[in-house]
């Protein structure tokens, strides 16, 4: 087995991910050697013990001060009643990516609890993962939708929430051609409260309603506050908006208020508007993929048969970019990229890695 080498911390996820479903060995030295904090930190190693509950036969190898990282995949067996508490310092978006990536190719359907905080200011939250990611699923042939279930919101800093995600299994995908952007149609979103007072997220939809329907009559977003035991532990508020298109396409922007930081937007109203200018400049964008969504796309469509896949966005985000960069260190699949001037986009192309799903069961 090849064993891929890297120096440094960044970008752990997408290692984790590229080696285990090429089956690839990696080694990862000099992780934060310099920094006052050297090695591995706590929501990284939390990230580790997911992958062994993920996987059957893997090999986690760290050195005594954690700076280096020997990882060994196995197959990805999936399964139900997996249950992994998160580490407070990252939101449940930090893992759930992770498990987003892997349990289609796994050798059972997973269904899987998350416990921590829902909606971090650094992490995809849970909104976004069920509303507007889990739909891209839909585009590479799945026949049974992957679902996500909101049991329990958990606000930084301590936490408390829960979320179950579940995912059939697939055998191989489709390649797909997500060329046509269309036009916006209607805007949907959610303000969420917890454990302040419900007024709050009236507030922020009026903020952002105030700004959107100078562009668009058909906008909605739904208020969700929560109450008692599904509260969580920490008081908290969000907003989270999507743009979706007539021809199907999701745009999404969020923004989680960080308490005690000067810097952070905390009055509803100043939120609701942030957010919308957030969204309106995610549209001005164009493309048919959103910033935050990128990477999956390209992933998918690296794992895709044989054949060319292509997809519009408006500007490429540093994530995927790296993404991109990992998918040729593991696959080989290189993509096109070409810049379209009249739209202002870029499309990018690639030819897929025939990727089958040998961990799953023949029927």
């Amino acid at each position: 087995m090849s064993t891929v080498q890297y120096a440094g911390s960044n970008h752990l996820r997408q290692r984790l991910v590229c080696s285990t479903l090429s089956n690839k060995t990696i080694r990862i030295n000099d992780i934060r050697t310099n920094s006052s904090t050297k090695g591995l930190q706590a929501h990284e190693a939390s990230l580790l013990r997911l992958m062994d509950k993920l996987t059957k036969g893997s090999e986690i190898q760290i050195n005594q001060d954690g700076t280096s990282l020997l990882y060994k995949p196995g197959v990805i067996l999936g399964g139900s009643d997996i249950v992994h508490e998160c580490d407070l310092s990252r939101g449940i978006g930090y893992y759930l990516e992770v498990v987003l990536c892997l349990a289609p190719f796994a050798k059972k359907p997973v269904d899987i609890t998350l416990r921590g905080i829902t909606n971090h200011q650094s992490d995809v939250s849970v909104d976004t993962f069920r509303n507007c990611t889990l739909h891209i699923f839909k585009l590479f042939g799945f026949e049974t939708d992957p679902t996500i279930q909101i049991v329990k919101r958990g606000a930084h800093p301590q936490g408390g929430g829960e979320i179950r995600f579940t995912c059939p299994i697939v055998k191989k995908l489709k390649p797909v051609q997500i060329l046509d952007e269309g036009m916006v149609k209607r805007v949907r979103g959610i303000a969420y409260a917890t454990r302040v007072a419900p007024a709050i997220a009236n507030r922020m939809v009026e903020g952002s309603r105030a700004m959107l329907n100078n562009f668009i009559p058909d906008v909605w977003v739904y208020t969700d506050h929560y109450q008692g035991k599904t509260s969580g532990k920490s008081p908290g508020y969000a907003l989270y908006l999507q743009a979706e298109t007539d021809t199907d396409c999701r745009l999404s922007v969020e923004y989680v208020p960080v308490p005690q930081d000067p810097s952070s937007l905390n009055v509803p109203e100043d939120i609701g508007k942030h957010v919308a200018e957030l969204l309106l400049e995610e549209i001005k964008k164009g493309g048919c993929i959103d910033s935050s969504n990128q990477y999956l796309v390209f992933l998918m469509m690296a794992l895709s048969p044989e054949d060319v896949s292509k997809v519009r966005i408006g500007k490429l985000s540093e994530y995927a970019i790296s993404y991109l960069r990992h998918i040729r260190d593991f696959f080989g699949v290189v993509f096109k990229i070409t810049p379209e001037q009249e739209t202002n986009t870029i499309v990018l192309s690639c030819k897929g890695s025939g990727y089958h799903n040998l961990s799953r069961r023949s029927n």
